[in-house]
């Protein structure tokens, strides 16, 4: 996931700095994902899950589920342009698409309305 976008990321108080951060500013549940320390994401190439030989796993798929019934984000929508186009091409898309139609703040996956001026968000 793109961190940008996260609830945790985006707030003011109790800022997490991402699930890639050493600072120790993510929240428990962050810390025991089990996504997140997985040895073969670790330790190949790219730093991401299509590399592996059981991709897409069963942690993986429940996560997309969920993101895509409650969010209409896909984790695997994300890691197949990763891998085929690149994060820097990922990232563009992403601030474009999480931008708030009205201030311009980028809008939390999380919350169906800008954080910053209050917008509901465009889907």
């Amino acid at each position: 996931m793109n961190c940008a976008i996260c609830l945790g990321y985006l707030r003011e108080k109790n800022k997490c700095s991402g699930c890639n951060s050493i600072d120790g500013s993510m929240p428990n549940y962050c810390g025991k994902c089990i996504i997140r320390k997985c040895k073969t994401i670790a330790d190949n190439k790219s730093g991401f899950c299509y590399e592996c030989g059981k991709y897409p796993c069963l942690r993986l798929r429940q996560l997309d589920k969920r993101y895509r019934t409650r969010y209409g984000m896909s984790m695997l929508e994300n890691l197949t342009h990763i891998r085929d186009f690149g994060i820097d091409d990922f990232l563009r898309k992403e601030e474009e698409r999480w931008k708030c139609k009205s201030c311009g703040a980028t809008v939390c996956v999380h919350r169906k309305f800008c954080l910053h001026c209050k917008e509901p968000r465009g889907e």
